[in-house]
């Protein structure tokens, strides 16, 4: 899609939809509405004075001109109260508009930058919220489908109306959404590929690519490197399948440093049938989302890469797959991570952990500074948080705040849990250093325990994105199938702790 920020009045700009805001319990027209409501002979404030047209959040509203404007439709989307205004609700409301006007054939859309000025939300952010939402609402993965009538149109154009004075800030603002709009929908692009397409290798290939156009550093280590390094944990789940392992690494060199600024680590299980403890058949065929935490630190550092922060960064991805096999891991199993700690295999099915540890030792080695890692680690952290949060898990307090508000500026929303030392009980083995799996109570906990112990003391976050990888209907900026968290998230982390 191409984006443009122009200068002039919208009211004269040619497109076949214009988009203009209400808020709830607003009584006049604002400038750039009113202008728009004379030159429709009092349209808009009719629809006002008999209620339909409210102001409430993400509800749209299609006047048609009927020539009286260059453009074809003036389309009033609600952003409830001002008061509550925020990034998000914009990127959301811009986000229901778009995926709105798509069916109706239309392929350009002029706007405003919406709330600048409210609630202290500068002209960039609002830029970015309507260029974020756009391309995050209208995202489609039809890849497969061979049927052109099923496939939507394609809306091709958004231009952006402002003023000669704030024309600068809107164009960087927009230029940051599209950067963090378009990794996220990278990341769920990967995450939606069927495994048989999106394999160890072919995620392996996609980082190449992304080194390639992003001058990034890459490292893909195969079975025989890792061996060396004695990686039983990534080598253990591998096993049971005909897919060769990648331990993928990337870096990017923002500033002077030996060692990198943060790693992020996502977990690369691009298809997890539970292996010998294996999971039930019923929506099986969702578990080709269990690399989503490896698709959005790729996407990740590509964004970041794009965007230039002060800061080195690494992103570490372990890929394969967890298929029962005559040669695969098996309950009981005493496996050796990287750095030496033994673990005793209780469930073959609690293997992103275990490949976890691994990228979590390599980090360390290299001296990182602080660790985030983002995982679809456990069904337990989705019984406690749904669908709507992340689950946070940290052995420093001062970095999970960080990544927090590094999720609320972006929309995505996380919530910490619990560290107490006596959860640790629970992963006690009598035939290893730990077991791999803490039993039924608090297992997203016991799951955060586990890592814990590879993380050692390097400041350390662990993302439970189970609940918040997919969802299953569309909502504000959100659409059915993989959401791309915690893409943005760890892209605005990263500019944060540049700015240390």
């Amino acid at each position: 899609m191409e984006i443009k920020v122009i200068t002039g009045d919208i009211a004269r700009v040619k497109a076949d939809a214009i988009i203009v805001n209400f808020f709830t319990g607003q009584r006049k027209l604002d400038t750039d509405i009113a202008a728009l409501d004379k030159a429709l002979d009092g349209a808009i404030s009719q629809l006002v004075r008999q209620g339909e047209i409210k102001g409430k959040l993400n509800e749209v509203t299609v006047v048609h001109s009927l020539g009286k404007l260059p453009a074809d439709r003036v389309v009033v989307i609600g952003l409830g109260k001002k008061t509550e205004l925020s990034f998000n609700k914009i990127c959301g409301a811009v986000a229901e508009t778009c995926r709105a006007l798509r069916p109706k054939g239309i392929t350009s859309i002029a706007t405003i930058a919406h709330g600048a000025g409210i609630n202290n939300l500068s002209p960039e952010v609002t830029a970015q919220a309507v260029a974020e939402g756009t391309l995050l609402g209208l995202y489609t993965f039809h890849k497969h489908i061979t049927r052109k009538e099923d496939k939507p149109g394609e809306i091709k154009q958004l231009v952006i109306v402002s003023s000669n004075r704030v024309k600068p800030r809107l164009e960087k603002g927009s230029q940051k959404g599209r950067i963090l709009a378009e990794a996220t929908n990278l990341a769920r692009d990967m995450v939606n590929e069927p495994a048989n397409y999106m394999t160890p290798t072919r995620l392996a290939e996609t980082a190449t690519k992304l080194a390639r156009s992003h001058g990034l550093k890459i490292n893909i280590l195969e079975h025989e490197q890792m061996a060396k390094m004695e990686m039983g944990g990534m080598l253990g789940v591998a096993r049971g399948s005909r897919q060769p392992p990648k331990f993928i690494i990337l870096h990017y060199k923002g500033n002077r440093d030996k060692e990198p600024g943060v790693a992020l680590i996502g977990k690369g299980i691009t298809f997890d049938s539970g292996g010998i403890s294996i999971k039930p058949s019923q929506k099986m065929e969702e578990m080709k989302g269990d690399m989503a935490g490896g698709a959005a630190v790729l996407a990740a550092i590509s964004a970041i890469a794009r965007l230039k922060p002060k800061i080195n960064v690494v992103a570490i991805i372990p890929a394969t797959e967890n298929l029962p096999d005559g040669n695969a891991l098996k309950p009981g199993d005493v496996l050796t991570a990287m750095g030496g700690k033994t673990i005793e295999v209780i469930s073959t099915d609690a293997e992103g952990r275990l490949v976890l540890a691994d990228a979590l030792g390599y980090a360390r080695k290299l001296g990182t500074k602080h660790i985030v890692d983002a995982a679809t680690l456990t069904g337990a952290c989705i019984i406690a948080l749904g669908k709507v949060c992340t689950g946070a898990f940290t052995n420093r307090q001062a970095l999970v705040d960080k990544v927090i508000a590094a999720g609320n500026e972006a929309g995505e929303l996380i919530w910490q849990m619990p560290m107490f030392d006596e959860y640790k009980e629970q992963n006690k083995s009598d035939v290893a250093d730990i077991k791999n799996i803490g039993g039924r109570d608090a297992g997203a906990v016991t799951a955060a325990q586990f890592l814990a112990e590879f993380a050692e003391d390097t400041p350390w976050v662990h993302l439970d994105i189970a609940g918040t990888s997919m969802s299953d209907k569309e909502k504000a900026h959100q659409v059915k199938g993989a959401t791309g968290v915690p893409t943005r998230t760890l892209v605005n982390l990263a500019l944060t702790l540049a700015k240390r």
